[in-house]
């Protein structure tokens, strides 16, 4: 079992539970040392001290909350461990609600909670039988880090789960960023909902980190001396195109369908979609009419001459063929 981050108990009414707080995830990213790039000597950060110049160690570092550019007051550990705060070493839950009415925005990192000696097991399993027949989650208030935070119970597996939750006031609002309002037509809703039927499955326990897979292919072939694995070759995506939004639904549900070994129809195309006359920019219309008018100023002269010539050339064919039929006439 890894290390305890925590220790302390569940308040559940009055029934106290003491329990560890174990971390439920595992960070497997790659993680980068600072190097010279001269000699691949370790670069480290120092912690000095701006008024003096000195290299502090940790046993000299301490905290201080700045009031002011001029004034600061020092905060130690022991003071902030006598604050009077009922959840110190407590998970104190306040209420029970449906899992379905937390937004998940709110939720944060995720612990399991492991019994702290065999006198915990039994309330443990009392509280997780609790939650598994209520079909409920528990909010909770523990102190953590030096300040109160707000939690969620849940069971996951037979054991008890805690979610750290951000507070309200702490979710920023996404109205400012929604889009304008825009025209879909029933048509193109379908088929979006086609596709989220077509891409849907039961478990995403499937999925890999491929960049982390890369990545690590990257560092064996280098560490080997071995030749760098070539990107992958995909079809560059061509920013700024605008596409036949129908099409390309159509498309996508036709490609998701092959992946599934569905089969399907012919393929779909997606079709570039022509910006229409009069969405034209002003200044390109304006531009468009003084070429034009420059234009017409530079050739009109030799329009007017080439429209003269044209109708003298008429002229003499008429006077000629008039003379032609005196002549035969005469004869």
């Amino acid at each position: 079992m890894p290390r305890p981050l925590w220790t302390g108990a569940i308040s559940f009414g009055l029934v106290t539970i003491p329990v560890k707080v174990v971390s439920a995830t595992q960070d497997h990213s790659i993680h980068f040392r600072q190097v010279h790039l001269e000699d691949l000597g370790r670069v480290r950060t120092r912690k000095v001290c701006e008024l003096d110049g000195e290299v502090l160690s940790q046993d000299e570092i301490g905290k201080g909350y700045e009031l002011s550019k001029e004034q600061t007051v020092p905060i130690t550990d022991e003071e902030l461990d006598r604050i009077p705060l009922p959840t110190a070493k407590a998970i104190e839950i306040v209420a029970f609600v449906d899992a379905d009415s937390v937004d998940p925005i709110r939720i944060s990192d995720s612990y399991y909670l492991a019994i702290d000696g065999q006198v915990a097991a039994k309330p443990y399993t009392l509280l997780r039988r609790a939650l598994e027949r209520s079909d409920k989650v528990a909010v909770a208030k523990f102190a953590w880090h030096n300040r109160e935070r707000l939690g969620l119970l849940r069971v996951r597996e037979g054991a008890i789960v805690l979610h750290s939750m951000r507070w309200p006031d702490e979710i920023r609002s996404p109205e400012s960023l929604a889009p304008r309002q825009v025209e879909l037509d029933d048509d193109e809703i379908d088929r979006a909902v086609q596709l989220t039927d077509t891409m849907a499955l039961d478990s995403i326990a499937g999925f890999r980190d491929a960049y982390r897979d890369a990545l690590e292919e990257l560092i064996a072939a280098k560490s080997e001396g071995r030749e760098l694995p070539e990107p992958a070759e995909g079809e560059e995506q061509r920013e700024g195109e605008v596409v036949d939004l129908m099409a390309a639904l159509s498309a996508s549900v036709e490609a998701a369908k092959e992946s599934r070994g569905e089969g399907g129809g012919g393929e779909a195309t997606v079709h570039e979609m022509r910006p229409r006359k009069r969405t034209a920019s002003k200044k390109a219309a304006a531009s468009g009419k003084a070429a034009t008018g420059r234009k017409a100023g530079a050739s009109g002269k030799t329009t007017g001459q080439k429209a003269g010539a044209r109708k003298t050339a008429a002229a003499k064919r008429t006077t000629g063929a008039k003379r032609t039929a005196r002549k035969r006439s005469a004869s």
